[in-house]
């Protein structure tokens, strides 16, 4: 069976090539910062946004060499990809849960850092971005795998602004309650995309 990426224009792969290395090269930035942070800082709600940032390196990596080749073999390594990504994310999901009810029991204690408020900040501009292009590749090439590597840049986007809600009130208002909470509230967002994961669906979030 021929793959529908052999339809496809030349140029139009070399873009969605592009936009997926810039994909890879700012996730990677973005991963090592926010859980670098998250450890420093003790924060649950930068520990939720930087696993999934690594979640979504994982996913970019794929899609890009999804289309370098474009064979079946490659498209069943998708599909695995795919339910490992689901996995990782129910994984991280439950690490998050455990580590924010510690920190409202009082067991750690969140602190200020400006590094993750810049990540987050960072994030909040540039990720919709990326949503788009994949978005507007994805409806020219109709590519249900770029489609969904859209839907996980909009949610980094939403979480970007959840973890950073969190981190500014407790930054201005000395709240420390509200980091993990900002976690626990990204926490049904992770689940879902975890969920679409592993059923090999975008989450719909784009």
């Amino acid at each position: 069976m021929a793959s529908v990426l052999q339809t496809e224009s030349p140029d139009a792969i070399r873009r969605i090539q592009r936009v997926q290395t810039v994909t890879i090269a700012w996730m990677s930035v973005e991963t090592a910062v926010s859980l670098f942070a998250a450890w420093r800082a003790r924060s649950p709600a930068l520990l939720a946004f930087g696993g999934d940032s690594a979640i979504e390196l994982f996913s970019g990596v794929v899609v890009l060499w999804r289309f370098r080749a474009s064979s079946t073999e490659h498209e069943q390594a998708e599909r695995r990809a795919a339910r490992v990504a689901g996995t990782l994310l129910f994984a991280l999901a439950a690490f998050v849960a455990v580590t924010s009810v510690a920190s409202l029991l009082g067991y750690s204690e969140p602190e200020l850092t400006f590094l993750g408020i810049a990540i987050l900040v960072a994030a909040a501009v540039a990720m919709p971005w990326l949503a788009q292009e994949k978005r507007r590749l994805s409806g020219a090439t109709g590519s249900a795998a770029l489609r969904a590597d859209a839907a996980q840049s909009a949610l980094c986007a939403y979480l970007s602004l959840i973890a950073l809600a969190g981190l500014a009130i407790n930054a201005i208002w000395h709240a420390r309650w509200a980091d993990p909470i900002a976690a626990l509230v990204v926490l049904p967002l992770i689940v879902w995309e975890g969920r679409e994961a592993m059923r090999g669906r975008a989450c719909g979030c784009c």
